[in-house]
């Protein structure tokens, strides 16, 4: 699978390669298909794959099957990161002006030191 490919135009592609090996002479078993999948998918699909793997039995998981329930996760990864994004722009960001304001009684408390200090 390419980056940024979605699972229906990478198994488009994949039926295309075995369309054209099957007329080289050379078959895979449903199983085999199932596995070659499951193998190509990128990093960011191995919680899928796993999940996958141990809840169904890859032996006789049927091409479509697996095709729907690839296509049903990549949607409701679309779904999220949309959701995220819509967040991400709701959020607003407030930044405040400061600014330093001088007290008058502490420039007196300084002047009379100072000058206290002075006539010691």
């Amino acid at each position: 699978m390419n980056e940024n490919e979605d699972i229906k135009s990478m198994f488009s592609r994949f039926t295309n390669i075995i369309n054209a090996l099957q007329a080289l002479d050379k078959t895979y078993s449903n199983s085999e298909m199932v596995r070659k999948i499951l193998r190509c998918l990128p990093r960011s699909w191995m919680p899928k794959v796993t999940a996958i793997a141990e809840a169904k039995n890859l032996n006789v998981l049927p091409l479509e099957d697996l095709l729907g329930s690839l296509m049903t996760h990549e949607l409701s990864m679309q779904t999220k990161d949309d959701d995220e994004e819509k967040e991400k722009k709701k959020k607003k960001i407030v930044a405040l002006k400061s600014s330093q304001t001088e007290d008058s009684d502490d420039d007196d408390d300084d002047e009379e030191l100072t000058f206290i200090t002075r006539k010691f």
